[in-house]
C-alpha cells in the first residue's frame, strides 16, 4: 500500500539522491532545496512501507490568490502505471481547492511528450509554448481549472 503525506524539510535530502535516476537524466538542478524549506506543506511524498515512491513539489502562489503551481513531479519507476502520478495530482488539487485556489499551472519542455500527454490526460489545457525562461527555453505552460466546468 503507498502512502501520501505532506513532506517535510527533511524529505529533500532523500529525493534528491534518486531523481536524476527516476528521470534518467540530470534533473535536480530544478529541484533546489529551498523549495521543500519553504512549501513542504503543499509538497506530497508518497511512500510503500521504507521505499520512497513518488513525490510532487508544489506551491499556492503567493502572488496570485486564485492559483497554484505544480513545479516537480518524480515517481519511482517501479511504481509507474500503478496510478500514483494521478493521485499526487488529485491530493494536490483538493488542497488547493480547500484553500480557495482555483487554477492550477505547470509546465514541462516540450520534448517530454509523456508529461504533455498526462497533463492533458488530466484535464489540463496547453496555455502556449514560449521562451518561457528566456531565449532558447521553451516550455509547455498548462492550465487547470478546479472549478466545475471550469
Amino acid at each position: 500500500m503507498i502512502g501520501v503525506r505532506a513532506a517535510t524539510p527533511a524529505d529533500y535530502d532523500r529525493i534528491i539522491a534518486v531523481v536524476d535516476d527516476w528521470w534518467g537524466r540530470p534533473i535536480h538542478g530544478i529541484l533546489p532545496r529551498l523549495f521543500l524549506d519553504h512549501f513542504h506543506r503543499t509538497s506530497l511524498v508518497a511512500e510503500s512501507g521504507d521505499d520512497l515512491a513518488g513525490c510532487l513539489v508544489g506551491f499556492l502562489s503567493p502572488s496570485q490568490p486564485d492559483a497554484a503551481y505544480i513545479h516537480f513531479v518524480g515517481v519511482n519507476p517501479d511504481f509507474r502505471g500503478t496510478g500514483l502520478a494521478r493521485r499526487l495530482y488529485e491530493t494536490f488539487f483538493a488542497l488547493a481547492a480547500a484553500d480557495g485556489r482555483t487554477v492550477v499551472h505547470a509546465l514541462t519542455s516540450p520534448r517530454n511528450t509523456g508529461s504533455i500527454a498526462f497533463h492533458e490526460a488530466m484535464g489540463f489545457t496547453v496555455v502556449h509554448g514560449a521562451s518561457h525562461d528566456g531565449p532558447g527555453s521553451d516550455r509547455v505552460l498548462f492550465h487547470r481549472s478546479l472549478t466545475p466546468g471550469g
